[in-house]
């Protein structure tokens, strides 16, 4: 009986430490206040990093990146709720659009939809998430415009680094060894 080996590779590791810390710092540091919390550019690396990684790196990457971002920001209540919230969105978004055959990942319809969906997972998540910790669903609905706002905002710096990104030739250096 074969057995079957989980261990990552060391550019794998690499690769999910650099992109987890992108997305907690570039939550951390780039925030505009909404009800019950802020929006942030760290969806932009976690759609980057479930795109250019795959699975497991894109749940590790979205889910601890931003529940230490919370937690260093002070928001406990959110972490638990952060950590799920973002590891599915990482997991569907990396289900959808990694395929480390494909050379041109960022403009393709697969990421396209791909970074919808965990958008609308996002939103969809916190909603339910503030509305449970509130007590309310009108103060969990609060924060659904400046949730889009945020996921508007991460599409874009998605689009504009994985286009450079990928022109740079990172993304081959990202897939080696995977």
């Amino acid at each position: 009986m074969k057995k079957h080996s989980s261990k990552f590779t060391t550019n794998q590791i690499c690769s999910i430490a650099l992109f987890m810390a992108l997305v907690c710092v570039s939550t951390l540091f780039f925030k505009v206040p909404i009800p019950l919390g802020y929006a942030h550019l760290g969806n932009g690396f976690i759609f980057l990093a479930s795109v250019f990684l795959g699975n497991p790196g894109g749940i590790l990457c979205a889910g601890i990146g931003s529940a230490l971002a919370d937690m260093f920001g002070g928001w406990y209540a959110w972490i638990i709720p952060t950590l799920i919230i973002k590891c599915v969105m990482g997991g569907m978004i990396s289900l959808i659009a990694f395929d480390k055959n494909t050379k041109a990942k960022v403009r393709s319809a697969k990421t396209a939809v791909a970074v919808l969906v965990g958008t609308v997972i996002m939103v969809l998540g916190y909603f339910v998430a503030g509305s449970f910790l509130e007590g309310s669903i009108v103060a969990g609905a609060a924060q659904i415009p400046g949730l889009v706002g945020e996921g508007i905002v991460g599409i874009i710096l998605f689009y504009i680094l994985g286009i450079a990104l990928e022109k740079a030739g990172a993304y081959k250096l990202l897939q080696k060894h995977q």
